[in-house]
This record gives C-alpha cells, structure tokens and sequence, in this order.
C-alpha cells in the first residue's frame, strides 16, 4: 500500500513537557515578546514580555494550588479566545494539572457529559452566562468543586489566593511532568454520537511543535513571526498554534469576537493567520460584493481570474507567459493590494485546515500574494499530521506527512498516521481505541491519496460515503465544497444512499444574500422568499452545473431542495468547528430528502 514519510527534525526528547518549553523560552529570551494583548475591544496592543507572562501564569498556578486542584486533576476552560485562556492554560500546566477545554456554546447537557467524563475538579469560564450553564447541571457533577468566572475577576481570585504558596511547589509541579504524561482531554465536537475524549500528552505536542519549528521555520518562526488567534481555543488546531509559540518566537494574540475581526487583522498585522475554508471563502465572496457593480465588479472579477491563471502557470514547466506576468502586476497594484489589506497587509501566510478548502480558491489567495498552505490533521493528531510547504505547494492537496509523520493509505483507500503525535487513547474508551489504533498506527476514518512525491490529497471520509442504488460509491465531500463556494450558499449537504442519484439540500448565506440581490437588481427579500425565487434558483442551477464539472454524471447532483433554514450551532446542525452534523441533518429533513426521489421519470432526474 502508498507510504510516505517525512523524517523527524527535531531530536526526540521524550523527557520533554510544554512547561520545560516555556522555561527554556525564558531562559534564552526573557525580554522577547511573547503575546501581545487588547486591553479593549478595537484598542491598541499591548505587549507582554515572556518573563511578565511567565511570572503570571506562576502567579495564577499558586492560585489553582491553593483552590486545591493536585498533580493530575481536570480543570475546565469554557470561553472565547482571549489572552486570559492562554494565561490560564499554561497555569494549569505549570500546576501539574490537566486542561480540559469546553467551547463556550456548548449546552448544559454537553457541559455534564465533558465535566463528567473528564472528571473536571475545578472551572474557569468566561461569563456569568456560562456559569449559569455549568450550573444547570452542577448537581451531577459532585466532583465539581468550584466555578471561577473571568468577567468577575477569577485572575485576580487565584493570584491573591496563591499568594503564600511557596516557589518551590510550583517549581516542583511544573518539572514533574514528562512526555509520556497527560497534558489535556479534548472532546471532539461529535458530528455524529457523543463526543470522545481525547487523551494528549506533553509529548504529543512537545514533538509536533519543536518539529513544526524546524521544518516550517520561515513561517512560524523568523524574528517578524505573529499571529492572530481567532478559531476557538477549544478547538486543537488554535491549541497547537498557541504551544507553537513558545518554541517558535512568534508573537501570539487573540480576538474573541470575529465581528470584529478585520479591525483587529489591520491592527494587529499578523504574517500568518490559521482559518478554516468557510473564513476564506467569506473574505473572497465578501470582496466581490463590495467591489459593487458595473466597471468596479468586471475589474474584480478580471483580476481574481489573472490571479488564478497566475498561480495555476506556476505549475507549468513554463511558468506565467510574459503577457500574464503583466496583466498580474496590474492586477496587483489595482486589486490584490487591497485584498492582501483586507488580512493586515503582511500576511504572507494562511494555514487552512479542517475541510478540503478548494482549487479554485487556493490558486486565487496564491495569487494575490498570500500562500494557503492547506493542511490536514485532526484532535486525535494534535492537529497537524500533513501540511504544503512554502517551497512546494501543490493546491488541491493537503501536502506530505509533517516532519516525523509517516502517512498510509490501504487498499481501501482509508489514511492511517504514525508519528509522536497521534494520541494514546479516548478516555474510558478501550474498545473504540482498539479499533483505531493499530500497531502502532492510526486508523483516521478518512479517505485519500498519495502522489508520486507523497502529498496526500483527501477523497472524503469512510462513514460519509453515499451508496447510490446504482452501487456507485460517491464521496460527498468534492462536490459539497465546490458548490460552497457560491456566495448565496452557505451549507450543502449531499444525499442519495440508496436513492437512484444524487441530490442536494442547500441553505442560503443571509449575510451574503442582500448583496447578491443588489448586485443582479433584484428587489430586497428574506431566505424564504430567496429560496424559491426562479432567478435565485438559476443562479444555483449554474453553481451546480459547475460543480458536477469535477465529477462523472453518476456521481454529480441531479436535483437540490433549497431549505429555508440554515445549519448552525445554535440549532445543532453545526459543531463549533462549523462541520455539518450530517446524521442530524438526513434525520430531520428526512422528509424534504424523500420529495427530492418523488419523480424519478426518464428527464426528472434519472
């Protein structure tokens, strides 16, 4: 079967934790910049230096001692992404404890399952709002003995409490950890059943970001590095962006609310920002609507297809002809320029991950100067197990194993990992570990291929394949993303498991909609007239007829049933990673998904 390997980089140090990292950032560079923070909402940032955040994360970790919390113990983080989550990580570490992260939609229920599970002692959550939640079912939970909250100064709780906790207790919490120890459980956002706990350890992370630093040094790691941290920190993408700082040196910073997240790019200018596709997506379909209509809007859309054009000559053994390279300088000055402006003027990187992002799009941001290097990981991998390189982008892939990652695919095209990162097991689950984890290797459930130079390229994931009662195997996912990337879709979710073809359930973006209305001089109306005005429906006719374009006629989409109501968190169709929850949503619209196999005449969809 395909294997491909990327060899370690770093030299292993199994004795290693994420606190002996931090100690030796202080070591060599206590007066470097390690974060920088808002101290209000569109104000200016303000640095903190490693030795300041160090001698507070101390400070904050006495406080965690003196509220009781032992070598070992769980405690829970439920709020946005701000500088105090950080703070309060890292404390929890140098403490001896166990991090458990909750994303702060999650209901009551969510809350009881993950405090439960993980055996959460102790909390830190963000509002009086999430208190109230935690609350709900604190009486199940009676190993919970205490709930501090952040917006009512749970910081300064646990520095005036630690205040008499001697140096030398932290100091001796905060070496006792090695690799092998447990670092945090993070419960995977569930698109299907009750979320898993997933147990990583200081290893797991110690050897992806030393290893991180090594091979993807000229993003992460030169001495004008920074980032923005806008995904949740729940999530272990954001977690393993924020650890990478400590070895790397770049300068980290955070934004709790991303309606206000272009100010913030602007103001902060990071060199690299991490998103999922949807965010890329949004700042293209949202570019084009602001280019308006008329000599502005064919001047947009000339410019993003010269930018396209461009990064697909790349490719070429040619390169870019002389008149491209032209027309793409123009191109720049008159338009890129104000795009690359639009993510704070220096970012030279972005790193995707999460979904397949897309071809069309990957070339359009190369184009314009900023290199998507998509990349491909989940919880169980502490994130990352695959990513492009600067010097060797292949768009439309997700790029070779990360340095000291071993990637196979078997006959049924189902990927496995192996390396330092992969995880030691779902908390109080023997059995479902077993299962996927295999001789050392890791069965992901997803499903790809490997090229001749080793850079992996997703197909879908096993469980979400759809059999069609042809016997054709459809992955859903190539086909879902490409119409995605129409700006009056916001979700799509294929079906046809049985069915005679495929079809599609499509839910309209009600921010994109106004715009897109005025833009073809249409009148202004709301999701549901949308939903069955005839000219709305051309227009994703169209989007359709483009995405069958990458697949053959027995796998494309014969018909779609545009549905009045969008998948969200808030109405349990997305995780807060913003995956559809695709069994919820073919259980509750089970209905509207029979109506779209009614006719199935010869012409009607056969």
């Amino acid at each position: 079967m395909p294997e491909s390997t990327s060899p370690t980089l770093a030299t292993p140090m199994p004795d290693a934790s994420i606190c002996t990292m931090l100690a030796d950032r202080l070591a060599r560079d206590p007066d470097g910049v390690f974060v920088e923070r808002q101290t209000a909402l569109g104000g200016a940032w303000q640095q903190v230096t490693v030795a300041s955040f160090v001698a507070e994360v101390r400070a904050v970790a006495k406080g965690l001692v003196a509220a009781g919390v032992e070598p070992g113990d769980r405690v829970g983080i439920m709020s946005r992404t701000r500088y105090e989550w950080t703070l309060v990580d890292f404390a929890v570490w140098a403490a001896g404890a166990v991090g458990v992260p909750v994303y702060e939609t999650s209901s009551a229920e969510q809350v009881r399952w993950i405090a439960s599970d993980a055996g959460i002692r102790l909390a830190v959550v963000e509002t009086a709002a999430h208190a109230a939640v935690v609350a709900q079912v604190r009486d199940d939970l009676p190993g919970l003995t205490e709930v501090l909250v952040l917006d009512e100064d749970a910081i300064g709780t646990l520095v005036t409490r630690g205040a008499d906790v001697a140096d030398v207790e932290i100091d001796r919490r905060s070496t006792h950890a090695r690799g092998a120890d447990l670092a945090t459980i993070i419960y995977t956002s569930g698109t299907t059943g009750r979320p898993k706990g997933v147990e990583l350890t200081h290893g797991n992370f110690v050897e992806l970001t030393r290893n991180g630093v090594e091979g993807l040094g000229e993003i992460c790691a030169q001495p004008h590095s920074r980032t923005l941290l806008f995904m949740p920190l729940a999530h272990v993408f954001a977690r393993f962006i924020q650890v990478l700082c400590v070895p790397s040196g770049a300068v980290l910073g955070h934004t709790p609310d991303t309606r206000n997240l272009l100010p913030d790019l602007a103001s902060f200018r990071p060199t690299f920002v991490l998103a999922v596709p949807r965010v890329f997506e949004k700042v293209y379909n949202s570019a084009e609507q602001k280019a308006g209509a008329g000599a502005k809007l064919k001047l947009f859309r000339w410019a993003a297809k010269v930018a396209i054009q461009y990064s697909r000559a790349l490719d070429t053994p040619a390169g870019p002809s002389a008149g491209l390279t032209a027309q793409h300088r123009v191109a720049g000055r008159l338009v890129h320029a104000k795009l690359r402006a639009a993510l704070g003027g220096r970012a030279e990187f972005a790193i995707s991950g999460g979904a397949p992002l897309g071809e069309r799009l990957g070339h359009f941001y190369r184009g314009i100067g900023v290199r998507i290097l998509e990349g491909y990981g989940l919880t169980e991998t502490t994130a990352p197990t695959s990513v492009n390189r600067p010097g060797l982008t292949k768009v439309g892939t997700v790029g070779p194993p990360f340095p000291g990652t071993s990637l196979r695919v078997d006959d049924e095209g189902q990927i496995w990992v192996k390396g330092p990162h992969v995880f030691r097991g779902y908390r109080h689950m023997p059995e479902e570990t077993a299962e996927v984890l295999v001789d050392g290797w890791f069965r992901t459930g997803d499903l790809g291929t490997l090229d001749d130079d080793g850079y992996l390229r997703i197909t879908g994931r096993s469980k979400e394949i759809i059999v069609t009662a042809g016997g054709k195997n459809v992955a859903p996912a190539v086909l879902e993303d490409r119409l995605r990337g129409h700006p009056l879709v916001s979700q799509v979710v294929a079906v046809g498991d049985q069915r005679p073809f495929i079809g599609a359930l499509v839910t309209l973006d009600a921010e994109m909609l106004p715009g897109w209305l005025s833009m073809h001089g249409l009148p202004a109306m709301d999701v549901t007239t949308a939903s069955t005005h005839p000219q709305v429906l051309e227009a994703l006719d169209r989007a359709v007829e483009r995405a069958n374009e990458a697949v053959s006629r027995a796998e494309s989409i014969r018909k779609i049933r545009v549905l009045t109501t969008d998948f969200t968190e808030a109405n349990g169709y997305l995780t807060p990673s913003l995956k559809v929850k695709r069994a919820a949503v073919l259980k509750d619209f089970a209905p509207v998904i029979d109506e779209l196999y009614v006719d199935t005449r010869p012409g009607h969809g056969d």
